[in-house]
Order: structure tokens, then C-alpha cells, then sequence
């Protein structure tokens, strides 16, 4: 059966920190979360203590940030979206002051602007924070899917006006198309993966991924909680990993937490860019059909990149069934527990963990990560219920079981 596979970071930046503070400088999180805190029904999302999980799993807290129901948005990727659209405006009107968000969405601001067309690529979350930024605005998007992207999420991106095309390929392929559509028709870009060129945009889609981190701080201190003693994060391109990952290195530098990177095996661009050991980022062949579809890239973001080499300590490769055992877990909590509505890309930690803990062929990772009973994990929930039909498969039917030994 497929198994659990990680590799210690072996990249020569590793623990030099220097990207992840000019990435994420000190003040960042506090100028991205002010924004957001201005946009009409956004609520801090829940920190959540699962402490007999905890107990199960063999630690001394486990908690879960479920992004789940941001803005009613289901996903984390609204927070990157909206302050990158937000900081193209600014850059655009010449404007060094902050706007408030109602001077954001003013009649006055869109003359001054004109009409935008925001396009982006996308596996459906992203895609979807795009066009709800865009709507908000009164501006026009464009998102490419790529072909094995499921109907709900597509119809969920038309939801907010976009135009959703199709592109016959996979997610770097949809990556691909949209740079070369959106120059000859004048698009603006705004994508949470970075290529030769391309840097500023994503850069600050993962500065407004800090928000995450600015409320987690604050969530933990009302628990009497400094900070985590372990941080798991799924990656795809990378963005949401180096936000979490990068900021807290910034912040704590040595002080700061064990720094883990899970990937699915079959679109396992980081994991397996550290094992080519060149150090450099490399592209993940094949179809990536992997259920975890936010995570389903073969080609690592150059800036994420830059960062995770630095601050993550390990890099992990697991099979599908993983996440289709974390929705579970979730959606069935041990007595005492909060229920948690976690999509595919969303549950692959807590099951990696779990699996950690409990297997003995992963006893060395466990040593290795100094996971024990003084540990405080952290883990994000990145998305809720983003494809119906395949929620009800894993979680109504069993859908990707563990296989026995």
C-alpha cells in the first residue's frame, strides 16, 4: 500500500530566515488584517480545541484554525485575493495613504480606475476569492479551471459573475494559458503562484494570508498559549505554507515552531524538489489526480519556494486515503470535541498526524519532529465543503478507505 514519506529540509537557506522576513516584515499582519476587518460581514474564523483528539492522538493540545466558514467564502483563499486586489489598486491610483474599504468600492475610485478584468488560474478556491473581490468591487474576472476541476466548484466561481473557462490540462496548464490570455486581452493577473517576472502579485497574496496568523496569536493568548510548539500546513504551489510558515519564522526566528509541509503524493512538487537535492524548485510530472484538488500542482511557486527552503523542517508525501480519513475524523469528533466541516485539501494534516504518532515505521519522523506529550500543534483547516458530491462519497460512503496492513 502507499505509504507516508518525508525528507528532513536539506536546503543550504534552511534556518537562515532572511526571505521570510523580507517577505513578511514586522507590521505586515497587523496592515492586512486592518483591511480585512473593513470588509462588511468579516469575522475573526474559529480557533478550535480539540483536546481528546489531543489525548487520542497522544499530545498535549491539538488545535484547528477552520477557515471553513470565512466570509462564507468556505476557504482561506479570500483573504489573499482581496488584499493583493486591494494593493494593485493602490500601486494603480498612485496612492500611498490606505483606503478604508468603503473608499475602496466608491463610485469615485472606479472612475479613477476604469474597468478591470481580474483573471487568475485556479483549482476552485482561489478562483472563487478572485471573483468575490472582483464582484465586491465592480470589476469583471476571468478564471481558467483546468479539466478535471469538479462542476460544484466551478458553478460556486460562477456564483460571483466570473467567466470560468476550461482549459484541457492540468493546473499548471491552466497557469499557463491565463499569462498568455490575459496579455493579449489586456487582463490583470492576480495569481497566488509566482514566475520570472511575476513576483509582486503573489507576494501580496501571501502577505494577506498572514491575517491567519494575526488572529491565531491573538486566539491563543486569550487561551494563555504563547505559541504553538508544531505548525502542520498542506501546500500545493506553496503560498499558504511560506504565509503560515514564513511569518512565524519571522516573528520567533530560532524561537519559533517546528515547521512541517505536507503535501498529497501524487502532486508532491516541495517534497520532491528537496529530494533532487539541487536546490532548486522542480516541476511534478503527470496528471496530478490526487482528491486533495487545492493542492494538485506540479510546479512549485518560486517565491513560496524561497521561503519554505528556509523555514520548514520537514517535507511530507502522503496518499489520498490520509485526507479522506482527516474529513472524517473531523466530521465524526471524539465525545467533547467541536464538529469540524473539512474538505480533502483541509483534513490531510490532522490524519498525517495522527498516523505519526500511532505507526511505529514512522517512530524516527515522530523522534525526528520531538512529537510528544509536551507538544502543541497547530493545524489549518483550509477549506469546508467546496465539491458536495465528493464530500458525500468520503464521508456518507467511505470513499477512500485506509487500507489494512
Amino acid at each position: 500500500m502507499d505509504k507516508i514519506k518525508w525528507i528532513d529540509n536539506t536546503h543550504p537557506n534552511h534556518n537562515k530566515f532572511d526571505k521570510c522576513r523580507e517577505l513578511f516584515p514586522k507590521g505586515i499582519s497587523r496592515h492586512s488584517r486592518e483591511f480585512h476587518d473593513e470588509i462588511p460581514g468579516f469575522e475573526i474564523s474559529p480557533l478550535k480545541s480539540l483536546n481528546q483528539m489531543a489525548k487520542y492522538v497522544g499530545v498535549k493540545g491539538l488545535w484547528v484554525k477552520d477557515e471553513s466558514v470565512r466570509l462564507d467564502l468556505n476557504s482561506f483563499k479570500v483573504l489573499g485575493g482581496s488584499y493583493a486586489i486591494y494593493r494593485f489598486l493602490k500601486k494603480r491610483l498612485g496612492v500611498e495613504k490606505d483606503f478604508t474599504y468603503e473608499e475602496l468600492i466608491s463610485p469615485q475610485v472606479k472612475e479613477k480606475t476604469g474597468d478591470i478584468t481580474f483573471a487568475t488560474a485556479t483549482d476552485g478556491n482561489h478562483g472563487r476569492g478572485v471573483a468575490w473581490a472582483a464582484s465586491k468591487l465592480g470589476h469583471k474576472s476571468v478564471v481558467y479551471v483546468h479539466k478535471a476541476t469538479s462542476q460544484p466548484r466551478i458553478d460556486a466561481i460562477r456564483s460571483y459573475g466570473a467567466t470560468v473557462k476550461v482549459v484541457n490540462g492540468n493546473y499548471d496548464d491552466a497557469v499557463n494559458q491565463i499569462s498568455i490570455d490575459a496579455k493579449a486581452n489586456g487582463w490583470e493577473i492576480i495569481s497566488d503562484t509566482s514566475w520570472p517576472g511575476y513576483q509582486e502579485i503573489p507576494t501580496w497574496i501571501m502577505q494577506g494570508y498572514t491575517t491567519i496568523v494575526s488572529e491565531i496569536q491573538e486566539q491563543f493568548s486569550a487561551q494563555g498559549v504563547l505559541w504553538p510548539s508544531h505548525v502542520f500546513v498542506q501546500a500545493g504551489v506553496g503560498a499558504l505554507a511560506a504565509s503560515i510558515l514564513g511569518h512565524y519564522r519571522s516573528l520567533l526566528e530560532e524561537n519559533s515552531p517546528t515547521c512541517v509541509v505536507v503535501e498529497p503524493d501524487k502532486a508532491a512538487c516541495l517534497y520532491s524538489s528537496i529530494k533532487t537535492g539541487d536546490g532548486q524548485p522542480h516541476n511534478f510530472p503527470g496528471d496530478l489526480d490526487t482528491i486533495m484538488a487545492g493542492l494538485a500542482c506540479g510546479d512549485p511557486s518560486p517565491i513560496a519556494w524561497d521561503v519554505l527552503t528556509e523555514a520548514a523542517d520537514c517535507f511530507i508525501s502522503v496518499p489520498d486515503y490520509l485526507a479522506a480519513e482527516g474529513m472524517r475524523m473531523y466530521a465524526v469528533p471524539l465525545k467533547g470535541d467541536p464538529f469540524v466541516v473539512s474538505g480533502e485539501s483541509g483534513a490531510v494534516t490532522l490524519s498525517t498526524l495522527k498516523h505519526i504518532m500511532h505507526d511505529p515505521e514512522l517512530s524516527e519522523l515522530k523522534e525526528k519532529l520531538q512529537l510528544d506529550e509536551k507538544s502543541k500543534v497547530l493545524l489549518i483547516n483550509s477549506e469546508g465543503n467546496t465539491d458536495p458530491i465528493n464530500f458525500r462519497k468520503v464521508v456518507w460512503e467511505g470513499s477512500k478507505p485506509v487500507p489494512h496492513r
